[in-house]
């Protein structure tokens, strides 16, 4: 085999970790998934790699490109287990983190708690100087000050720092100038600036982001290294990539540089293999449903494409309620995450109703059928109480499940205190999970204007496609698309995400009154930031694609819209373009035309992206010969019981092997269709059919 002929994504999940080895030649794939290894991720990795390179007859060399998603950046950050970091800011604003957006996520709770910030106050420090809203310098910059600050910060035991300076975004200059100063007097601290990681306006959210950033740099620095050094013992030669929360892959240059840029890294890789495979099956318009062992996410792709936040919120004190924790100012994937995963605890609450999550029982101990020591009921027990998983084929037969657990967890903890039997306990987990889903994304998609019943429900992860039928059925949503390989769904993303970068730099201004200069000069700034990023990872200019957008919003507005600005480099005399832009993406956004005010410009924005890669999964999974029948009745490889309700409990259903469903296969539902990473359970309202890319296709009736 040619070097590099492998293609390898893993995602570190907090319940499992996924690998997917696609042959670039060929399309043959090989999965794995193995649980996650908490105190030290890179050990998974290394296991999972190793086992499925050998298992496979896969040379090391062979090995490509390998793309990464990892959940690290928000651990680190959830468990506050980051460097000691301080703060530099300007003279006069040294409470920013404290006072926050002086907005009460719960207006009527005496007892609010805030989120505390990554930095104390005690670690916060003023630094003299002052630049204007205009870039301005009212105050220069004290150097005796901020040196004088270097020895403080190595008395204090601080190895991070963010340095994030009013209007840093306009004159970096007072920024850069510390940092030299920082370096020179401190040289092992790790700084960031503010105006590189958040080049826009609102202190607060700058400088959370900020602080951020400096206090992962150490843990994401480790951890790469740990990573690299696995992977050349085991003969990877090729590139490490790393995706970034915006769906876009980097080196681990620059995911070194700006670690905070990962936080969200594994839901956005799942997002992004939902619109790849939208795309292939002709199904550009999807809602996203991705449900592993600790959380569900949801996501609606548009046109073939996730939608992207400017902005989201990470480690809140409540889990659904805006403002409860800290904001990450970058850009990330938009979905809704609730504490919905095959891990998730069950408990009965002291009304007597029937609770499930936000907390997980994880990989350490895990459900309780897992044997390894969990007590508490969770999604996966009642899953397997149910009937829906086979306890004896759990990854493939490589873990079995323990049926007397499940029971004995479901059994004291809900069946009793309720007065139910044990499969009516289970079904009401089932269902309370089930609703809990279906809500979050009915609302995911009422806020964006969007009617769930208009997407079809792609679901994957390893509990998603055990859920999905259900899930849709609460939704009103006509069609479910469990695709080949679902338990390890996001790893596809991984491997379609191009390498790409993304800026924002602030220049507020009305359309009309814009100052054209200035707002072609930071157009031109992030283009020839973005391709030296690209180029060092190896693009060439003619393979970089630039796109751009503004922040736009009517006169008196708090805040903006992104507006896509397709075509040429905006430029004086396009005033015209702008408005007409902004009316169209206003009106798709809130279903009217905007009031006759005038529009300003807040902030520009610029992503520059190399080619997306080729991705052609072929063949079925570990070697395992191509199926040759489309009768769905040879690829039936039993019954076992199964609870429906609407049948009256318990009823024989036929299960299914998926590896031998080819393209054209039909059967009605009920039914249970397994692969080793996932189940598909097939409701008994549904006809199940197999694609040419050997999708599940079901289709709801009623």
């Amino acid at each position: 085999m040619p070097g590099g002929q492998w293609r390898a994504g893993v995602d570190i999940g907090g319940t499992f970790t996924d690998l997917l080895l696609v042959d670039a030649h060929s399309g043959q794939t090989r999965v794995g998934k193995v649980l996650t290894t908490p105190g030290n991720p890179a050990d998974g990795v290394h296991a999972l790699l190793e086992g499925e390179l050998r298992a496979g007859n896969i040379s090391p060399g062979d090995l490509g490109t390998l793309s990464h998603a990892t959940t690290l950046v928000t651990n680190a950050v959830i468990e506050r287990k980051g460097a000691p970091t301080a703060l530099l800011i300007t003279e006069g604003f040294r409470d920013v983190l404290l006072i926050g957006r002086e907005h009460r996520y719960d207006m009527y709770d005496v007892r609010i708690e805030k989120p505390p910030p990554l930095v104390p106050r005690r670690l916060t420090f003023a630094v003299p100087e002052r630049v204007l809203a205009d870039g301005t310098v009212y105050r220069p910059l004290d150097e005796t000050a901020v040196a004088r600050l270097a020895d403080e910060l190595r008395a204090r035991g601080v190895r991070a720092v963010g340095v994030c300076l009013l209007h840093a975004f306009r004159h970096p200059e007072h920024e850069l100038r510390v940092r030299e100063i920082l370096e020179n007097g401190y040289p092992e601290l790790r700084v960031t600036l503010s105006h590189e990681v958040v080049g826009e306006l609102r202190e607060y959210e700058r400088a959370s982001t900020t602080v951020a950033n400096a206090y992962v740099l150490e843990v994401v620095e480790r951890y790469l290294g740990h990573l690299e050094t696995d992977l050349a013992g085991l003969g990877h030669r090729n590139d490490l990539l790393v995706m970034l929360s915006s769906g876009a892959t980097a080196t681990t240059e620059t995911a070194r540089r700006f670690p905070v840029r990962l936080m969200e890294s594994g839901p956005a890789a799942g997002a992004l293999a939902a619109a790849h495979l939208g795309r292939l099956i002709d199904r550009p318009n999807l809602l996203s449903f991705d449900m592993g062992g600790t959380t569900a996410k949801a996501s609606l792709i548009e046109q073939g494409r996730p939608t992207i936040s400017g902005e989201f919120e990470v480690a809140r004190l409540e889990r659904f309620k805006k403002g409860s924790g800290l904001p990450i100012k970058i850009s990330s994937v938009e979905l809704i995450e609730i504490g919905a995963g095959g891990g998730s605890i069950a408990r009965v609450d002291r009304f007597g109703l029937v609770k499930v999550g936000p907390d997980s029982a994880g990989s350490d101990p895990g459900p309780a059928c897992y044997g390894m020591g969990g007590l508490e009921p969770t999604v996966t027990d009642a899953d397997l109480i149910l009937g829906y998983l086979d306890p004896l084929y759990f990854l493939g037969g490589r873990m079995t499940l323990d049926v007397a657990a499940a029971g004995r967890a479901i059994g004291s903890r809900l069946a009793e205190p309720l007065g139910l039997d044990l499969a009516r306990a289970a079904w009401t987990v089932y269902q309370v999970v089930n609703e809990n889903m279906a809500n979050a994304a009915r609302v995911h998609a009422v806020e964006r204007g969007r009617d769930a019943r208009n997407f079809p429900l792609f679901a994957f992860g390893g509990a998603g496609p055990v859920h999905a039928c259900r899930v849709a059925e609460k939704l009103r949503v006509r069609e479910v698309i469990a695709p080949f390989a679902a338990g390890v769904g996001s790893t596809i993303g991984l491997l379609a995400a191009p390498l790409a970068f993304d800026f924002v730099r602030t220049a507020a201004a009305r359309v009309r009154t814009l100052d054209w200069a200035l707002v072609v000069r930071l157009l031109a700034e992030m283009e020839h930031e973005g391709s030296t990023l690209l180029r060092r990872g190896g693009l060439a200019d003619a393979e970089i694609t630039v796109e751009r957008a503004a922040d736009m919003r009517l006169i008196g507005q708090a805040h903006e819209i992104t507006v896509e600005l397709p075509g040429a480099a905006p430029a004086a005399g396009d005033e015209e373009r702008l408005e007409e832009a902004f009316e169209r993406t206003y009106t798709s956004l809130f279903g009217r035309t905007p009031p006759n005010v005038p529009v300003e410009v807040v902030s520009w924005r610029v992503r520059l992206a190399g080619p997306t890669p080729d991705l052609a999964l072929g063949v079925s999974p570990n070697g395992r010969p191509a199926p040759v029948v489309a009768d769905a009745r040879r690829a039936m490889k039993g019954e076992r019981p199964a609870y429906f309700p609407e049948l009256d409990g318990f009823l024989s259903t036929p299960v299914y092997d998926r590896y031998l469903l080819e393209p054209g296969a039909e059967f009605q539902g009920p039914a249970i269709v397994e692969e080793r990473e996932s189940t598909v359970v097939v409701g008994p309202r549904a006809l199940a059919r197999v694609d040419h890319l050997l999708n599940l296709i079901l289709e709801l009736a009623g």
